[in-house]
């Protein structure tokens, strides 16, 4: 069953840095400003493989409207330090890309005209948590250690489970794979 991530009072329940990641996001209001576009904490956070100082807190929105989010996100967030808005195309889809810093903890806000959960952002998310509960407490203290040496998240995955290829497409093609099979049974 597909763990649901749309909601974070999980992060209540977790370890320090999700407890403090749970109490940023509630107190700067954050998710509520981006309720019109449904948003979904993403990244290793959610997955327990958030490295302190290096990894930033990921939430992926739906937009169909960017100048609407645009001024959303100016209205809420503009006096918080490091606050910045790129509008490129990722992969030729027009995205939304914001950042700022909430107490210690880097937010990343990433929009596309895409529903979240059709996102390559989600999809990640959901094949390495998928991977994590599979293969056990070793294999994701092995994801940390390369993730401390240097690795990004998903060339660590592929490294470990000797994907072939680009690790982010690797992980896409899993991640499919394994959203058929959910929907399926």
């Amino acid at each position: 069953m597909l763990p649901d991530f749309t909601n974070i009072n999980y992060l209540q329940h977790g370890n320090a840095l999700q407890q403090a990641a749970f109490y940023v996001l509630k107190q700067s209001k954050i998710l509520y400003h981006l309720e019109p576009f449904k948003p979904v904490l993403c990244g290793t956070l959610p997955i327990n493989i958030f490295i302190e100082g290096s990894s930033d807190l990921d939430i992926i929105c739906e937009v169909q409207d960017f100048d609407n989010l645009n001024e959303v996100l100016e209205a809420n967030f503009k006096t918080f330090p490091g606050f910045s808005i790129t509008i490129k195309p990722v992969h030729s889809t027009p995205s939304l890309i914001c950042g700022f810093h909430v107490d210690n903890f880097l937010i990343e806000v990433f929009a596309q005209p895409i529903p979240v959960n059709q996102q390559a952002a989600y999809k990640h998310m959901l094949i390495e948590h998928y991977l994590l509960n599979t293969h056990g407490e070793q294999f994701r203290e092995k994801i940390v250690e390369l993730k401390k040496q240097g690795y990004k998240t998903e060339p660590a995955f592929a490294k470990l489970l000797n994907l072939k290829g680009e690790p982010y497409s690797a992980l896409l093609e899993l991640a499919n794979e394994y959203l058929k099979q959910q929907l399926a049974g």
